[in-house]
């Protein structure tokens, strides 16, 4: 028995990386999209790309180590820790741990981990890979027990992973459950480790002859299509001959940015960036981030440079390349009728599920349908005929794509699944086989269907993200190169297809212990795309492809930009040899204060800099800022820059004579802490009366350099004007009439000073005692005095900033806010200058004075999230945030957009009362027409039908009305009119009014009400699986009331065509399965006589086309968040 021992290893507890309470909300943190998969206990935003950095990302040995530890904790309920560790256990020479949350990581599920036990005391860039498994075990019966199973690439930064929701908390603390017995639970992990090879210097290109493809973010799938697409070499050749003109920009091309990217990949010698690519899409960054289907973009991608390689010498391309042709017939049994229709395609979806390898998915794709009994055809001239239903395809093209089905729709579990299934493909494909079971009768005989293996594309992840990567074979050799991002390797064939077969791979116990049954891992990383190149054709499509296929103005361009590269890479290879020295002098001063800063003096990035080699003695630097600047030697004199405590930046001492005898390489040594490779000096430069300059003034210790600020309450403007010496001793009074004629004052103006201190984290300017010595008042080389005309009386109500501190505290907060209409999300409607200490009142105010509102508080705010660039799901409550700064935070970044919304009814009303979107449909109308209820929140459902009431017209004045639940076309609920509307959900369900038929409210005792739902039988997925559409209804079912007198009433009220209803089909359904019923069945026999909860899968089913339009993504019928589509907008 292993007792728990709840303190770390060699760590803190709070070091422990775990999430936080809050969710981030994009670009997809780990937390969420990853948990059927294996979740960090992170929290950071990060792709959601990489679910586990796989094995497939490093080279790893064959036979891991695996071992089985089992942790038996006791008094389990009475735990008081947040999180407990196990003992620790080895396995593969490394330690480990579990780490659990008796009470969740702020969700109310078990969380679990595996944790590096020893990750603290590791050396600098340690990893290591593992499969493992966590279960719970039940106690009762074995069966039971909860197991998840996961891979993951351990490191610094990710030291744990595994599963923020393991189970459910209800079940694990239920005593009749199993999973706590006597207080006792036993956790199992199973672990296998897999050593990793060190990649950090491997050259793909020295190794394998090609490069990769940086990673944007979560591009990996793009990465895998491209390297794909570009090994075919008739395709490469194509996009080289697509017009293109120097005067083009790669990024605003698609043509050009892919004639780039191909002549980078069989050029370059390092891995090449897509963003130039990516960029001719159309995409922000935002787009990098999003992971999308590698099927989607093919055809997306495809069409898009078929579209633009029309009218140039290489169009029909893609036709010719990818375009193959199947035939859809229907042919009738007893009479001589066949139907026809030819489509073409460029890719075909082939059946995983149910399949054991390509030939089965084609002999399922080309499975006879029979139309008989109650599903006859209905034959133009013939009527209803018993048929045969089928595909057969007319020709193949030269290269064809298979995408495999490795993602459905579930619909027991109401959720995208990944099919992990073993799967099986061969090297040779012959789609001849079997006397051409495949082709149709008008197929071209004469072409030999025999297909090799080109490339695999995998998946490697759960259903909600993962990574791709591709196993290619470029010249159809037996040797295969697997491209994974930036990193290229040589593979054997069994790497690259037994391998990616999926299924499950067992690994044996490698050392006696608790339980020594060898244990078996889903391998999650299997094929999801495969291209096969005819044999026939593979001598034209595997061609040669050279420069001279490529334009001259693209060679020369791309030519150009590899040398300029190359010059970086020399700049920065002989970086160690040089001193970036950067200047400052007054014309920078005076050229960027009250434009570019306002706080200190000069920002860097924009000063003159040298480039000057180490050794050259810094007397000789002299003569080339004499060059330069026209300065001679003599006339120079340089400063080092200092930074202070409180963060400010200032010239803060001459260079010596004997320092200026140094190496420009050990002065910056001297100067700069840091040991960066800049060293920053202010030339100093006296300038006389006829312009010239003279030599500088001696300086003594009682000499002080100080920098001279005026400032104008009327323009609200600040500018430098100047800088000289003063005495220590000396008093402000004796700097008075310089002040006043640098400023152009007359010589008796009376003016105030300022020392601007330092402005992080807040500005800190006070006023100098004039009476007082500058030594006094602690004023040193370098610090910065602000002077201004002395504040009259009435200059606060005269001027915005009547003074300095004022004016600086101002600047120090002043915020652009780029306002945008909630309606119009990505277009700016105004900006405003606001500060980052106003209040929610203030904000409101001027947005609605810019809008010509007289009442604020009709305004609504929504914040801006960062990372996805789109408003925050829920606005700010009123006063709730409590200035500007904290409306623009979105967690480390401060954002400077607001969406802005009118209400019809102030803020503070409009949060007292509830909104719900209620679609009204009336019982003769066919169109249904929503309507926006809004009431206190504390109303009642039979509220709602009221308000209804007055804004619909109904059949009859005494109509009754209800409320329905509606969710992917099923009726989930009939609201009681009692229910609260404070809880009632309108974002992901539908809510639905109607009136009450009034057969319906006198039902006799054995009449049914029955839910009829319209579906029909989805042909990309399994025979026992249907798909809903339209509108469901109630229905009123008599007592030995047959099927045929309910076919009379169902036609009736939908008002459905004879020759159209002859075609329906009827079933009862129950949790998904149809059962098809006769016109001399009863149909009330068939539903339950009691109520239950989920009456909603118990249904007859209208089964008949869809032939309603398309809506790629309805709002309130989306309860999962999937992906967005892949979009190229150029």
């Amino acid at each position: 028995m292993t007792m728990v021992t709840p303190q770390p290893l060699d760590q803190e507890d709070e070091e422990m990386l775990v999430p936080h309470t809050e969710l981030l909300e994009g670009p997809q943190p780990v937390q969420g999209p990853i948990a059927l998969d294996g979740t960090p206990p992170i929290e950071a935003p990060q792709p959601m790309e990489e679910v586990a950095s796989t094995a497939e990302n490093q080279a790893v040995e064959e036979q891991p180590q695996a071992s089985r530890f089992t942790w038996v904790i006791e008094n389990f309920s009475r735990q008081t820790n947040k999180k407990l560790y196990s003992d620790v256990f080895v396995v593969g020479a490394y330690k480990w741990r579990v780490l659990i949350f008796p009470k969740g990581n702020n969700v109310d599920h078990l969380s679990m981990y595996l944790d590096v036990a020893d990750s603290s005391s590791l050396p600098y860039g340690w990893s290591r890979y593992a499969q493992f498994s966590l279960a719970v075990v039940n106690q009762i019966h074995n069966k039971f027990t909860i197991k998840k199973d996961t891979q993951h690439q351990f490191h610094a930064r990710e030291s744990d992973w595994g599963f923020t929701s393991f189970m459910a908390l209800s079940d694990l603390y239920d005593p009749g459950r199993g999973f706590l017995m006597n207080d006792t639970c036993i956790i199992e992990a199973d672990v296998a480790v897999r050593k990793v090879t060190d990649y950090w210097t491997y050259d793909s290109k020295k190794e394998t002859g090609y490069v990769g493809l940086k990673n944007q973010g979560a591009t990996c799938y793009m990465n895998s299509l491209l390297q794909t697409l570009y090994h075919i070499p008739y395709f490469r050749k194509a996009v080289y001959h697509m017009p293109t003109t120097e005067n083009d920009m790669p990024s605003g091309s698609i043509p050009l940015a892919l004639q780039s990217l191909f002549y980078k990949l069989q050029y370059n010698e390092t891995s090449v960036a897509t963003k130039e690519l990516t960029k001719s899409f159309g995409w922000d960054t935002y787009d990098s981030f999003m992971q999308h289907d590698v099927q989607e973009l093919n055809r997306v991608l495809c069409e898009k440079l078929e579209d633009k390689m029309k009218g140039t010498v290489v169009e029909g391309t893609i036709q010719k390349l990818f375009e193959g042709h199947h035939m859809n017939y229907i042919e009738c049994i007893n009479v001589d009728f066949k139907s026809t229709r030819k489509e073409s395609f460029y890719d075909l979806q082939l059946d995983v599920k149910g399949c054991r390898d390509v030939y089965a998915s084609f002999d399922k794709y080309v499975e006879v349908e029979r139309l008989e009994g109650d599903n006859k055809y209905h034959a133009e001239e013939y009527g209803l005929q018993d048929a045969k239903k089928g595909v057969l395809f007319i020709d193949f093209p030269p290269v064809l794509q298979l995408q495999l089905k490795r993602f459905e729709y579930d619909f027991t579990r109401d959720t995208m699944v990944k099919i992990n299934d073993r799967y099986e493909f061969p090297l040779e494909l012959d789609l001849d086989r079997e006397n051409g079971k495949y082709l149709s009768p008008d197929a071209d005989k004469s072409v030999r269907n025999l297909y090799t293996l080109h490339s695999v594309l995998v998946h490697s992840g759960g259903v909600h993200g993962g990574h791709y990567y591709a196993f290619i074979r470029p010249t159809l050799s037996d040797q295969w190169f697997k491209f994974d991002d930036e990193r290229v390797t040589k593979e054997d064939m069994k790497r690259a297809l037994e391998e990616q077969y999926g299924g499950e791979e067992e690994l044996p116990q490698t050392n006696p212990g608790y339980n020594n049954a060898p244990f078996k891992f889903t391998k999650y990383s299997n094929a999801y795309m495969l291209v096969y190149i005819r044999e026939s054709d593979k001598e034209k499509i595997i061609c040669d492809v050279d420069e001279k296929d490529i334009a001259e103005h693209l060679r020369i361009r791309l030519k150009k930009e590899q040398e300029e590269k190359e010059d970086k890479r020399r700049y920065k290879a002989q970086a160690h040899l040089y001193t970036i020295i950067k200047v400052a002098r007054d014309a920078d001063l005076s050229e960027q204060i009250g434009k570019d800063i306002f706080f200190d003096l000069v920002d860097h990035d924009k000063v003159h800099s040298f480039r000057i080699q180490k050794q050259m003695p810094f007397n000789l630097f002299k003569d080339e800022v004499a060059k330069e600047f026209g300065v001679p030697v003599q006339f120079q004199r340089f400063w080092i820059w200092a930074k202070r405590q409180n963060h400010t930046y200032r010239p803060n001492r001459p260079l010596t004579l004997q320092e200026e005898t140094q190496s420009v390489g050990q002065l910056r040594e001297v100067s700069n802490k840091n040991h960066n490779a800049e060293l920053k000096l202010f030339l100093e430069i006296e300038i006389g009366p006829d312009l010239r300059p003279l030599p500088p003034p001696d300086k003594t210790k009682e000499d002080i350099l100080l920098f001279f600020k005026l400032y104008d309450p009327e323009k609200e403007e600040l500018r430098y004007v100047g800088r000289f010496f003063v005495k220590s001793a000396g008093k402000p009074t004796e700097i008075i009439s310089r002040l006043n004629e640098t400023a152009g004052f007359s010589p008796d103006e009376e003016i105030e000073l300022y020392e601007e201190i330092k402005f992080e984290p807040c500005v800190m300017c006070e006023r100098l005692d004039k009476r007082t010595s500058f030594r006094s008042s602690q004023i040193e080389d370098g610090d910065i005095i602000c002077f201004q005309k002395l504040p009259q009386a009435q200059a606060e109500e005269k001027y915005r900033y009547p003074d300095v501190p004022s004016f600086l505290e101002y600047v120090k907060n002043r915020q652009i806010v780029h306002f945008r209409s909630l309606d119009r999300p990505k277009e700016d409607d105004f900006r405003l200058e606001l500060s980052k200490l106003h209040t929610y009142d203030d904000v409101v105010e001027r947005v609605a004075r810019q809008l010509e509102l007289d009442d604020p508080s009709k305004i609504r705010l929504t914040p801006h999230n960062c990372y996805s660039q789109q408003p925050k799901p829920h606005p700010i409550k009123y006063r709730v945030a409590e200035h500007l700064l904290d409306m623009l935070v979105h967690y480390n970044q401060v954002s400077d957009i607001l969406y802005y919304e009118v209400l019809d009814i102030p803020l503070p009303e409009l949060q007292c009362l509830k909104t719900l979107k209620v679609a009204f449909h009336h019982a003769t109308k066919e169109e249904p027409v929503v309507h926006n209820i809004r009431l206190p929140k504390q109303s009642t459902v039979g509220d709602v039908l009221n308000e209804i009431k007055t804004k619909v017209e109904l059949s009859h004045p005494n109509a009754e009305l209800r409320l329905l639940e509606v969710f992917y076309h099923k009726i989930y609920k009939i609201f009681p009119l009692t229910e609260k509307i404070e809880n009632i959900n309108d974002q992901y369900w539908t809510l639905r009014a109607e009136e009450i038929p009034e057969e319906e409210k006198n039902l006799g005792p054995q009449d049914r009400l029955i839910h009829v739902y319209h579906f029909t039988k989805e042909a990309a997925l399994n025979q026992m699986q249907v798909q809903n559409f339209g509108e469901p209804f109630f229905l009123i079912i008599r007592e030995n009331e047959t099927l045929e007198d309910v076919k009379v009433r169902i036609q009736r009220k939908l008002e459905v065509p004879d020759d159209e209803f002859s075609k329906w089909k009827f079933a009862f359904l129950s949790l998904g399965r149809p059962e098809y019923l006769q016109d001399s069945d009863v149909v009330s026999s068939r539903f339950q006589r009691r109520d239950v909860y989920g009456a909603w899968e118990q249904y007859l089913g209208l089964e008949h086309s869809d032939t309603t339009p398309k809506r790629p993504f309805t709002a309130n019928q989306n309860r999962h968040t999937y992906e967005k589509p892949v979009k190229i907008y150029n």
